[in-house]
């Protein structure tokens, strides 16, 4: 058995983190679309945008997703390949409408 709590601790926290019904709606659209901003992840999920940068604040401090800025528009994109692994693992193509 290993002892490395410290690398458990940090993956029990990615897991938890996308373990929330939003957050993995949020990371399967992007892993289809590639990479989007706030505004048309709010119109697809129906959300107040508050929501879904908070949702997406929590992605980003693990490290799970990252943005690119393009003039105004910040777009986001998983960056983890680990979670595109796991995401198509569980979602595949599937469609969880």
């Amino acid at each position: 058995m290993h002892k490395n709590f410290k690398a458990y601790s940090q993956t029990a926290e990615t897991l938890k983190a996308i373990a929330h019904p939003v957050r993995l709606c949020i990371l399967k659209g992007l892993l289809e679309k590639g990479s989007c901003n706030v505004s048309y992840m709010q119109e697809c999920l129906e959300l107040p945008q508050s929501t879904v940068s908070q949702h997406l604040q929590k992605l980003r401090s693990l490290g799970i997703v990252e943005t690119e800025r393009n003039g105004l528009e910040i777009n986001y994109s998983v960056k983890d390949d680990k979670i595109k692994q796991l995401i198509t693992l569980f979602l595949g193509d599937d469609n969880h409408e």
